[in-house]
C-alpha cells in the first residue's frame, strides 16, 4: 500500500499548482500529493486510487469550476472514499457556499484564497484535516446491524444509544426482507418477548434486546474504571464534564470522566450550534463532543459510558462516587457536571407514546422517517429552535409550538431569523399540547391556543419536546446543599446574609466559587444554580472547576 493521498482540485492551472507546492513542501515526505483541473477528472483519479487500494487522507477542493463545482464534486467523492477530510478552497464572495457545503456534505474546513502565508492560514487547517482522518482510521467500518420495530421504545433507545456514542451501525426494520433474514439466521422469533431489538455484533455475536451497559462493552467503550482511586472523579460528560477532562488530564491528574449515556449531554444532540467562539459557520453537537472526547482522551482522561452514580461518598478527605451495581471509586476531588434533562410533558397520552412518535429532544436518528411527514417540535429556546432547523430538512412541515407570546424572551436572535426564512416552519407562539393519540404510534396532536382556548388537530406522526430544564440531581439529597429546583448551590451563594458558611462546613475558609457545600465537590455547568445555560459559559465553568481543585488540593 503506497502513501496516503492528499488531493487538490481547482480547474485554475495556476492555483493547482500553487497549492500543490506547498502541500508537498510540508507533507511530500509522508503523502502523496495529487492534483486534477476538474471535478469529473478528480473523480477518475480517486477510482484508480480506489481500485489500487490505496488511501486518500483528504481532499481540497475549489467551489468554482464548471461542469461539476465544488460541492457537488465532494458530495460525489463521499461515495468512493467516506472517511476521506474535506475541505473547499472559497473566495470572500462564496462564503454562503462553503456553509451550504458544511451542511450538504460535511465539510470539514473551508479555505479562503489566497492562503498566504501557508504557515499560517493552509498549513494549520490541513493539520487538522489528516490528524482527524488519522484518528478516525481508514480500514473498513466493521458495521453492527440492529432489527427492530419502528415505534418500539426499545429499539428507539438502542439506536439513539450507538448514534450517540457515534458507533456505526445499520438499521433493519423486522418485517423488511433483510430484517426477516437476519431474524431467522439468529434463529429469533420476533413475536416472542425480549428478542426485539436484536443485535448482530461483526463478529456474529447475537444479542437479544440488550441493555445500554451490555451493548457499550460489546462495541469497545469502556464501562469499567481502571483504577479505585483518581484525582478527580467529573460526573457527566456534557460540555462542562468534557472541558474540565480536558483540562485536568492534560495538567496531570488522573482524571476520570462518567457518563450515564453517551457523551455531548444535550448540546451533543444539537444539529448545529452557531453561536460558540472559534464557529463561525457552526459546528454539531456531534462534531464538537467527539473532538472534545478525543482531546480528553489524548491527555489520558478515562472515559466510562453507561455508569449511572447513585451516591456521593465523603469519607474524611477522600470523596467518591458509588454506581448502581453496588461499585464505587474515589478520588481527592469530584467536578459535578451532570446537566439537566428535559421536563415531562404533561398531555392526554402522551406517555404511552413516548418513543413511538413522542421523543424527548432531538432523536435525530428519526429523521429519515420524517421524511414527507408533518412534525411538531415543543419549546422556545435555541435547543427548539436548532431541532426545527434541522427537521425542515426532512419533514414536510415544522411547527414549533411556544408557550410564551414570542421567542425573543428564550431563543437567540440569530436563530428566529434563520426560523422566519424558512418555508415549511410554522411557529405557534401562546400554543400547548393538550393531547398526543394514537394507536400503537402517535397519529395526532391537539394543540390548544391559550387566549382563544381553540382546539387544534394536527396529524403528525412526530413530536419532539424540548421544554424547561430538570437538575439530575435527586442521588445528591442529604448530601449537599440545593435550591428550591434541585440545582446545585456553590461559592457565595452558599453563605448566609451575615456570611455564615454552610451547616457541616468543616474547612476553615469560605467556599471557592463552584464549591459545594461538601469541600472539594465542585459544581460546573447547567446543573449549577443560576448558571448561564450556554455551551461557551459550560465549558469554561468546566476549565475554571479545574483550576479550584488545584486550589483545594494545595490547600
Amino acid at each position: 500500500m503506497g502513501k496516503p493521498v492528499l488531493l487538490t482540485v481547482d480547474d485554475d492551472p495556476s492555483v493547482s499548482r500553487a497549492v500543490a507546492r506547498d502541500l508537498r513542501r510540508r507533507y511530500g515526505e509522508d503523502y502523496r500529493v495529487m492534483r486534477a483541473d476538474s471535478g469529473p477528472q478528480a473523480l477518475d483519479a480517486l477510482k484508480e486510487i480506489k481500485l489500487r487500494g490505496d488511501r486518500v487522507a483528504a481532499i481540497l477542493a475549489d467551489y468554482r469550476m464548471p461542469h461539476m463545482n465544488g460541492i457537488e464534486f465532494l458530495e460525489a467523492a463521499m461515495d468512493l472514499f467516506p472517511r476521506a477530510r474535506r475541505a473547499l478552497l472559497t473566495a470572500y464572495a462564496d462564503t454562503d457556499a462553503a456553509i451550504q457545503a458544511i451542511n450538504v456534505v460535511d465539510v470539514d474546513h473551508y479555505l479562503l484564497k489566497p492562503w498566504d502565508p501557508p504557515e499560517e492560514k493552509l498549513y494549520p487547517i490541513v493539520d487538522a484535516l489528516i490528524a482527524t482522518w488519522q484518528a478516525a482510521g481508514d480500514s473498513p467500518v466493521e458495521e453492527i446491524k440492529v432489527v427492530g420495530h419502528q415505534f418500539s421504545p426499545a429499539s428507539f433507545e438502542l439506536r439513539d444509544f450507538l448514534a450517540r456514542n457515534q458507533v456505526p451501525y445499520r438499521w433493519y426494520l423486522a418485517d423488511t426482507a433483510e430484517g426477516r433474514r437476519l431474524l431467522e439466521s439468529a434463529d429469533a422469533d420476533p413475536q416472542q418477548p425480549d428478542v426485539i431489538p436484536l443485535v448482530v455484533t461483526p463478529e456474529g455475536e447475537v444479542l437479544r434486546n440488550p441493555s445500554p451497559n451490555e451493548l457499550a462493552g460489546r462495541v469497545g467503550l469502556a464501562t469499567n474504571p481502571a483504577e479505585k482511586f483518581y484525582d478527580v472523579i467529573i460526573v457527566g460528560g456534557g460540555p462542562a464534564g468534557l472541558g474540565a477532562a480536558v483540562y485536568a488530564a492534560s495538567e496531570g491528574l488522573r482524571t476520570v470522566l462518567v457518563e450515564q449515556q453517551a457523551t455531548g449531554g444535550q448540546a451533543g444532540q444539537s444539529s448545529r450550534i452557531e453561536n460558540y467562539l472559534g464557529f463561525p459557520d457552526g459546528v454539531s453537537g456531534a462534531q464538537l463532543t467527539d473532538r472534545a472526547r478525543r482531546q480528553a482522551i489524548k491527555f489520558g482522561a478515562e472515559i466510562l459510558t453507561t455508569r449511572k452514580a447513585c451516591e456521593l461518598i465523603v469519607k474524611g478527605s477522600a470523596r467518591g462516587v458509588k454506581f448502581e451495581d453496588g461499585t464505587e471509586i474515589a478520588a481527592h476531588a469530584v467536578v459535578l457536571a451532570t446537566g439537566v434533562s428535559y421536563r415531562r410533558l404533561q398531555a392526554d397520552g402522551i406517555d404511552d407514546l413516548t418513543g413511538r412518535g413522542v421523543y424527548y429532544g432531538s432523536a435525530a436518528v428519526e429523521a429519515p422517517a420524517c421524511a414527507g411527514q408533518e412534525v411538531v417540535i415543543v419549546g422556545g429556546a435555541n435547543s427548539a429552535g436548532q431541532a426545527a432547523v434541522f427537521f425542515s430538512k426532512h419533514a414536510s412541515k415544522v411547527r414549533l409550538v411556544v408557550r410564551g407570546p414570542n421567542l425573543e424572551a428564550s431563543m437567540s436572535a440569530y436563530l428566529i431569523k434563520q426560523l422566519a426564512e424558512i418555508e415549511n416552519v410554522q411557529v405557534q407562539t401562546r400554543t400547548t399540547v393538550c393531547a398526543c393519540l394514537g394507536e400503537g404510534r402517535l397519529q395526532r396532536i391537539d394543540l390548544k391556543n391559550e387566549d382563544t382556548g381553540a382546539i387544534e388537530a394536527v396529524d403528525a406522526g412526530f413530536c419532539f419536546v424540548f421544554i424547561g430544564a430538570a437538575p439530575l440531581t435527586g442521588w445528591m439529597d442529604g448530601v449537599l446543599v440545593r435550591d428550591e429546583a434541585g440545582f446545585v448551590l456553590a461559592g457565595t451563594d452558599l453563605l448566609g446574609e451575615d456570611g455564615a458558611r454552610p451547616k457541616g462546613w468543616n474547612a476553615d475558609r469560605d467556599p471557592f466559587p463552584l464549591e459545594t457545600s461538601v469541600p472539594g465537590v465542585f459544581v460546573a455547568g447547567d446543573v449549577r444554580s443560576q448558571s448561564v445555560k450556554r455551551v461557551a459559559s459550560a465549558v469554561g465553568e468546566g476549565a475554571m472547576a479545574v483550576t479550584l481543585v488545584h486550589r483545594y488540593l494545595s490547600s
